[in-house]
């Protein structure tokens, strides 16, 4: 039945392409602006545009609204001015506002979400390719944001984890406000044959809620895809030095651990280093010796109700540089690398003693490999990692792509508690945006098996791989999808995250976005299905989900209300322990459930999300209460709270889980961060703090000093405060980046 269904599809994908392809529309030009070269030190970083060399330049101006009124003029005047030097490309803007009164600037914390502010973006494309490239983003308080451009997250996305080497300033001036920038050429990867990398910019007037774009206005068309940018031209003499980056460090620690006795108070010193080189002006490669990664914050705590672990986001920098690479068919639910893997088990943070990591283009490929050694810790021995990963470039925004990991001890003896793991895997992305002329289609195809554990030889390539494929049409209007996919029973890849195994799952969604201009204050409203079927390895069912979406509106103030209608028939496999003594039998499940979510606009001083979900659960019921509240009275200071309650009755017996987050956030300026966040939940009864002051001294070089601390509530209540320590970690740490 399935395997049938497969083919279908297939037939569908190939029919559709064909469609699309006889339908293509004719290429419109692009827009370009020309940069002109200037001497080195002519142009001082304030903000205002003030230089000759501005005015060596015509600027691109002529933004079109991509919201809320697509392809008309946008309401206020923009313009964007591009020069440089040999070492460094500077980008000026003027962004005039007719109510300089109205512009928003809450944040000022680097990489923080800007829903609530001003802003202006633009992207480089510094090979050309259309496919990757780099983000950046200001807001009038001087926030300075930036990314790297993947084929991936839905279906162009940006990795914002990444920070590069780059200054801007910003000064609100009775015009509006003006902003200059600097991005040395040493942070970039291009192609030194060209002399024209892609370019795009857009602004965003948060008061209009009102988006506006240079090139590519369409809301099909999202500026982190490349292939819809500008082009900058005249780029020549442009340098990267000797390509030489040192980042040396020093730390201080004192860890106290005071329900462990083997554990005293301890003060450690540190030193370590990064050293990177470009071995071409798209190749880099970086060595990291004594890596330390005391500023990365604590995991954003969650209640698990289910039987499948949860995956948590990456956040030591050396892992984030170049990650983009290791994108690994997106949305598909499989994560053959995952870094998380190296240097962490269980929330314990492993030594890495040294690693080495390659990350770029050469030509038409792009490529990333990361060799990292750790030291032993308890009965976890030294292990070693390797992981490469290459993307060979085809048509206009397609690739092909290899993923190879490996895992093993560092001394072969001490194999035993830890055995060994390579693992291939291949992706396959189709993807264009002239599609019928104007619409997005995507298709991924992905195959990954690793070697069988030891005392296992008699496994299958079906029982140690996944593979499966997906289909997207992800457009303003309609979005649909089918994906397919099989996890082998048992696939487990050492370097990488699986949430289950042994199944086989069709999926398919279709939703329905129109844009009614019969009421000027609904700006889109969504009417959508999602179906999911599930079975083992032997087509026995194990899930039947149907998700309705009713509706789900956005409102032109940028508030939203939605509801989701869940019905489910579950056939659970395995017994497991849901909480404390409450073990759910095997058997067949039926479920139904709604939810509710309403969000208020982030542009406001104060909002707030709200979310309830009550329905069956198992073979009892569950109401889920989450809500968030943040609180901006001023530029610079946020507070944010969130809570998150579960009521759960299962075969007469109950229980709740309680989910607390305070964040408190303190910006004196953009390159100075005073943060803290205190979390509890009643199922481990843990509460824990984390502070972090941040200044950056200048780009690529900051002091850290960080507070950890850890209680365990022996109270029914944290709110007792019967509190015992467990932990407290006081760190230091200063890092300083030379660059020859």
């Amino acid at each position: 039945m399935l395997n049938f269904k497969i083919r279908s599809y297939c037939v569908v994908f190939i029919a559709s392409v064909l469609v699309g392809i006889s339908f293509g529309q004719e290429v419109i030009p692009k827009p370009s602006i020309t940069t002109r070269q200037v001497e080195i030190g002519r142009i001082k970083l304030d903000g205002l545009l003030e230089e000759a060399g501005w005015k060596m330049v015509q600027p691109a101006t002529n933004f079109i609204q991509r919201d809320p009124n697509e392809g008309a003029p946008s309401t206020e005047k923009s313009e964007v001015y591009v020069i440089h030097d040999e070492n460094n490309l500077y980008i000026g803007a003027m962004l005039y506002d007719s109510d300089p009164s109205g512009i928003l600037a809450y944040q000022k914390r680097r990489d923080q979400s800007l829903r609530t502010d001003d802003r202006f973006m633009w992207i480089l494309d510094t090979f050309l390719d259309g496919r990757t490239g780099y983000f950046f983003e200001v807001n009038p308080a001087g926030l300075m944001g930036d990314g790297l451009i993947i084929g991936g997250e839905s279906y162009w996305g940006t990795n914002k984890d990444w920070n590069g080497i780059w200054d801007a300033r910003v000064v609100v001036v009775p015009e509006g406000w003006s902003v200059e920038v600097m991005i040395p050429f040493r942070t970039l990867n291009f192609n030194p044959d060209l002399d024209t990398w892609g370019i795009n910019f857009q602004r965003t007037i948060r008061r209009k809620n009102e988006d506006s774009k240079w090139a590519g206005f369409e809301r099909n068309k999202k500026l982190t895809s490349p292939i819809h940018a500008g082009h900058l031209k005249g780029l020549k003499n442009l340098t990267q030095g000797k390509g030489i980056e040192m980042k040396p460090y020093i730390s201080m620690n004192r860890r106290q651990m005071d329900l462990d006795e083997n554990e005293k108070a301890k003060n450690i010193s540190d030193l370590g280093f990064d050293i990177s080189m470009n071995l071409t002006s798209g190749l880099k490669g970086s060595l990291t010796y004594n890596t330390d990664f005391a500023e990365a914050e604590v995991d954003q705590r969650r209640v698990n109700l289910t039987r499948f672990p949860l995956r948590y986001a990456e956040k030591r920098g050396f892992f984030l540089e170049g990650a983009g690479v290791y994108s690994f068919a997106p949305r598909n639910d499989v994560t053959p690398f995952f870094s998380r893997r190296i240097g962490l088990s269980e929330g314990k943070q492993i030594p890495i003693k040294y690693g080495g990591r390659l990350s770029g283009q050469l030509g038409h490929y792009e490529l990333g490999v990361i060799h990292a050694n750790t030291s032993a810790l308890g009965d976890i021995p030294s292990e070693n990692f390797t992981v490469a990963r290459v993307k060979r470039s085809m048509f206009k925004q397609s690739y092909f792509g290899l993923v190879y990991t490996d895992k093993s001890a560092a001394n072969m003896k001490d194999d035993s508690t830890h055995s060994e793991q390579s693992l291939f895997g291949a992706d396959l992305d189709l993807k264009t945006s002239e599609f019928m002329g104007d619409k997005n289609l995507q298709f991924q195809a992905f195959f990954v098996t690793h070697t069988a554990p030891k005392h296992h030889t008699d496994l299958d390539l079906s029982d140690l791989s996944t593979r499966g494929f997906r289909l997207t049409y992800p457009n303003d209007i309609i979005r649909t999808h089918v994906s397919y996919r099989e996890f082998g029973e048992m696939y487990n890849p050492a370097v990488g995250f699986s949430r289950r195994n042994g199944f086989k799952r069709l999926q398919p969604s279709f939703s329905y976005h129109p844009r009614p201009k019969r009421y000027e204050f609904i700006r889109q409203v969504e009417f959508g299905i999602q179906y999911e079927y599930m079975t083992d390895l032997d087509d026995n069912m194990l899930k039947e989900e149907i998700t309705l979406t009713p509706f789900h509106i956005r409102f032109e103030s940028q508030d939203q209300v939605g509801i989701k209608l869940v019905n489910l028939v579950e056939y659970l496999d395995r017994p497991f322990t849901i909480y404390e003594n409450i073990t759910i039998p095997v058997k067949e499940y039926s479920s139904k459930e709604w939810q509710l979510k309403m969000e208020t606009s982030e542009r406001r001083m104060i909002s707030t999300e709200f979310e309830y979900e009550t329905g069956d659960f198992w073979s009892g019921n569950k109401e889920t209460l989450k809500t968030q509240l943040s609180i901006k009275p001023f530029s610079g200071f946020n507070i944010q709270t969130e809570y998150e309650k579960n009521q759960v009755s299962i075969n007469g017996s109950s229980f709740s889980t309680e989910l607390y987050n305070f964040e408190l956030g303190l910006y004196p300026t953009p390159r100075t961060a005073i943060f803290s966040n205190i979390q509890y939940d009643n199922v481990s009864e843990a509460l824990g703090l984390f502070a972090k002051f941040q200044h950056t001294i200048r780009p690529g070089s900051d002091f850290y000093l960080v507070y950890t601390h850890n209680w365990i509530s022996e109270g029914e209540k944290v709110f007792d405060f019967d509190l015992i320590t467990v932990s407290r970690i006081s760190s230091l740490k200063l890092n300083y980046t030379l660059r020859f």
